[in-house]
């Protein structure tokens, strides 16, 4: 199966969401999953149907390394 971006998430099959435990009441957040190959999706909790973002492996670790140091801090002010 290719992954593309945008695909509904539904589409990626039987894959393993994980909500950050930093999400609140309102859902607030976005999921993650390993999809076979070694890339990630991304999803808005609230819209499980809606679009998955697919990165690779290294796009999601540079990306979790520049917001464990502060990186897109003045983006959320």
């Amino acid at each position: 199966m290719e992954f593309t971006n945008g695909m509904p998430a539904g589409q990626l099959g039987s894959v393993t969401w994980i909500k950050s435990s930093h999400s609140n009441a309102t859902g607030n957040c976005v999921e993650l999953a390993a999809l076979p190959g070694g890339r990630v999706a991304v999803r808005n909790s609230r819209d499980p149907h809606g679009p998955a973002l697919v990165y690779t492996r290294d796009e999601v670790e540079a990306f979790v390394a520049g917001a464990r140091g502060g990186e897109f801090d003045d983006v959320i002010g």
